[in-house]
């Protein structure tokens, strides 16, 4: 498998560095890039409206989201720095193909989701700062992927230089803003304790709470952190680990203040005027120079939004990057890919705004929110099933306390995103014309994204991830062969896959060729890029598997059997019958995954549409 983000991965040394605080500057950067998530346009919105309606009350919403985030973005930190691979990569390497597929197609869809937030804001700052009709603002915004480019291609240092600029342009914006503004010092405190003022107030915390955790954040973080090269130590995986969270803390707790600064000058001026039903971006911009008696303040606002849009959208096309090489080890030139994500964000942008006017803007971010909600779960769950692996971080792994910690945020969050989802729909079906064509469309996908949901949730619980199987051990096999006068084949194909059943497939082989008999021992990778480049394809997996067939044809050799190996590229039930009709065998030994039913559907089926493919007979060992 390539590196993840392979241009700028270990690009950063950080080894010797003179002092402490160098050491600690060396690691700073990933990390703001994320924060930039946590304060893009689609949650200015949940941040207005919980002002203007509620005051200061709901301010600890935010911290509790702040603290939230801060917990997964550093699972999401362990789990890049420790395995070396993205969230991405890591699902890969773990669910089966069609699992990968769908979920690949929800990351591309949040993506999409997030940077239409990321179009629209940024075009409704260029309208308010310089009179530009919306659709020629989101026709700007192209130009930024060009800038993405160009800063990459620079190195990640300077990217990350660009982005800490734009987060100080955006927070020195706030500083000025809560100086005209003046909020009540005792009120603000106040807000920081928990309450809830009425059903409305509950709807607004859940969007706030919603829109906290990006889930490209999690996929971006997990690459990020592998930018800086350490070394590869338990000390200095440690290190890393303490670095990077400091990072993760300083970043998110300046996302934090600009996200708490947004909410406290909608209570201090929209609040505390009488104005509770502020809730779009362009009214906010409009109201504030005569309540605040100052040109600057609507200046600054539009400014700190441009910025937000800015470094959020450069975020969210490496992260479109990052799922699109991790889930289909497929990669595109950089140019091709932000083109291609940045036009998936326009296009519907355009058409919209042509159609139903400059209006639509609000109704579409929270569009895009509830595209994000739906997606959450899907990156958040495997996330914490990860770091939580013993045998995948190598022992990096996370505590019971908090594992329990995690699932209770992931319960929280995914729970209130779902309810967040629920409503829409339900408000959808309400005030549709035609509320058939929802329920046999959006409903049914809608519980279709659930039942998977449910089977990411539980599925490591019940089996064993593919990860341990790829990383089983050829000296966990257990050979029981025990010699007989009678052997009736000579030469003889074994299909292995790296699991338990194996070692049952290989021992019946053995029961019927004996030591004289020639054994070829057949695994084939079944990667997306094995089965577009074929033998060509040169990843992590491919050269894992080189290796333990390598490990099984020398162990079984030294036990006193002729072994052969032999690696194959692509789907199995096509793969395995050309290597079988091209060689002279006499029996094919294989091995069941022991699944049927509902999991058929999911994994597949080889044996089926192997045994018809084939001449010689078929030794189906059931495990």
């Amino acid at each position: 498998m390539n590196k993840s983000l392979e241009e700028v991965n270990e690009s950063v040394a950080t080894q010797n560095k003179t002092s402490v605080f160098r050491k600690i500057l060396a690691f700073f950067g990933p990390a703001y890039l994320i924060s930039v998530g946590y304060m893009d346009p689609g949650n200015w919105a949940t941040d207005i409206a919980g002002g203007s309606q509620f005051g200061y009350a709901l301010l600890w919403v935010l911290l509790m989201s702040n603290i939230m985030a801060l917990l997964l973005q550093s699972l999401s930190a362990r789990l890049g720095i420790v395995t070396q691979r993205d969230l991405a990569q890591a699902s890969r390497e773990t669910y089966s193909p069609i699992i990968n597929y769908i979920l690949y197609f929800l990351a591309e869809i949040a993506i999409a989701a997030c940077d239409l937030a990321e179009v629209l804001g940024m075009a409704i700052g260029i309208n308010l700062l310089f009179d530009i009709p919306l659709i020629e603002g989101v026709m700007i915004t192209v130009l930024d992927t060009f800038l993405l480019l160009f800063l990459i291609n620079k190195g990640i240092r300077k990217m990350e230089a660009f982005i800490i600029a734009l987060v100080a342009i955006i927070g020195i914006s706030f500083v000025f803003e809560m100086i005209f503004a003046q909020p009540e010092l005792n009120k603000v405190v106040y807000g920081l304790i928990p309450s809830i003022p009425n059903q409305a107030a509950l709807y607004i915390a859940i969007g706030i709470i919603g829109a906290t955790v990006m889930p490209h954040n999690l996929y971006l973080h997990s690459s990020l952190v592998q930018t800086r090269k350490f070394d590869r130590t338990k000390s200095g995986i440690k290190q890393a680990l303490k670095y990077n969270f400091i990072d993760s803390t300083i970043a998110l707790n300046l996302a934090f203040f600009v996200n708490a600064a947004i909410l406290i000058l909608a209570a201090a001026t929209f609040y505390n005027n009488g104005l509770f039903q502020v809730a779009e971006i362009q009214d906010a911009h409009q109201f504030l120079q005569p309540i605040l008696g100052t040109k600057w303040a609507p200046i600054l606002f539009a400014v700190a939004l441009i910025a937000a849009g800015q470094s959020s959208t450069i975020t969210g096309t490496l992260a479109g990057q990052i799922i699109m090489e991790g889930y289909l080890n497929l990669r595109i030139q950089p140019w091709v890919r932000r083109i291609i994500t940045r036009l998936i964000a326009i296009v519907p942008a355009v058409i919209v705004i042509s159609i139903f006017g400059e209006s639509v803007t609000g109704k579409l971010l929270i569009l895009s929110q509830v595209i994000l909600s739906l997606q959450l779960g899907f990156a958040i769950i495997p996330l914490i099933h990860f770091v939580s692996d013993k045998s995948k971080m190598k022992g990096f792994h996370i505590s019971k306390i908090t594992q329990i910690a995690a699932w209770v945020i992931a319960t929280i969050i995914v729970s209130l995103n779902a309810k967040l989802v629920f409503d829409e729909i339900s408000g959808w079906l309400e005030s549709s014309e035609k509320p058939l064509i929802l329920w046999i469309t959006v409903v049914p996908l809608a519980f279709g994204f659930l039942l998977l949901l449910l089977y990411i949730v539980f599925k490591p619980f019940i089996t064993r991830s593919k990860t341990n199987i790829n990383n089983h051990s050829p000296h966990n096999l257990e050979i029981k062969y025990t010699p007989t006068t009678v052997h009736t084949k000579k030469n003889i194909a074994i299909a292995v896959d790296f699991s338990n059943a194996d070692a049952i497939a290989i021992n019946s082989a053995f029961e019927l060729g004996g030591t004289t008999a020639k054994y070829t021992i057949i695994h084939i990778v079944e990667t997306v890029g094995a089965m577009i480049y074929g033998e060509n394809i040169d990843d992590h997996e491919t050269s894992v598997d080189e290796k333990l067939l390598e490990q099984y044809q020398q162990m079984l050799t030294e036990k006193g059997f002729t072994i052969e190996t032999k690696l194959g590229f692509g789907k199995p039930n096509k793969t395995i019958p050309q290597i079988i009709n091209d060689g002279d065998f006499d029996v094919l030994v294989m091995g069941t995954h022991g699944h049927t039913g509902f999991k058929d559907l999911l994994f597949g089926t080889t044996v089926d549409k192997l045994r018809h493919k084939i001449s010689i007979p078929l030794f189906i060992v059931k495990n």
